[in-house]
């Protein structure tokens, strides 16, 4: 029997998945999602590969669940926000993007975004399992809201602009995983894409609103 590392059996199982989310991260760094096996997640994480079993049946099963644990946070902190109707569109969406962002900075939620892992992102299947469908449907109630508003301009294509918005916060969380200390920096970059490919020409946030929502004067999170 495995030696319990905690004072309980749920305690020794979160430092046994903390751990496999480190080993999955350091393998990622150094080799694509595709030729990583089962045995070379239990050597890294120092685990006995059939105590590994125990956690999951195939690598698939791993990543998934250790995304999942990662995302759930996430998720809510999103819905949450993207339901404050009483709330601008904008400071909800600046909001959605600082929440993604500094969720990258958790390692598990990292592995969405290390240059190694777009075999492991594709692993998701469409549905509400998987969390970034959740935060991308999300996403698109607050740019539909805004439209409807009068804040954002028309958009022909609501689904289009927010794929392509993914598409740019991948590369921002990309950029977080492996640097964290550009966290503040990205955010605002990030928060600027989102606003200025949404707001009306002729009515782009001005550089003091935009420092206002990053310097915390607008808290998107309140």
């Amino acid at each position: 029997m495995p030696r319990i590392r905690a004072a309980t059996i749920e305690e020794h199982h979160e430092m046994v998945w903390a751990d496999l989310t480190e080993a999955m991260r350091h393998l990622l760094l150094e080799r694509d999602y595709d030729s990583i096996n089962m045995g070379h997640i239990a050597a890294r994480a120092g685990l006995a590969r059939n105590t590994l079993y125990n956690y999951a049946q195939d690598k698939r099963s791993l990543v998934l669940e250790l995304a999942r644990r990662a995302s759930r946070p996430l998720v809510e902190l999103v819905t949450t926000i993207a339901a404050r109707s009483s709330d601008s569109a904008a400071n909800r969406l600046t909001g959605i993007v600082e929440e993604i962002l500094t969720a990258s900075t958790n390692p598990a939620m990292g592995l969405m975004f290390l240059p190694n892992a777009t075999s492991l992102v594709a692993e998701f299947q469409e549905g509400p399992e998987n969390p970034f469908t959740t935060i991308e449907a999300q996403v698109e109630t607050v740019v539909c809201d805004g439209v409807t508003r009068g804040e954002f301009r028309a958009v022909e294509d609501v689904r289009l602009v927010v794929e392509l918005l993914s598409g740019a916060m991948t590369a921002a969380g990309s950029r977080v995983s492996r640097d964290p200390s550009s966290l503040a920096a990205t955010v605002r970059a990030a928060q600027h894409i989102v606003l200025a490919s949404l707001t009306p020409d002729g009515d782009r946030p001005s550089t003091s609103q935009r420092d206002q929502v990053a310097q915390g004067s607008v808290n998107p999170r309140a």
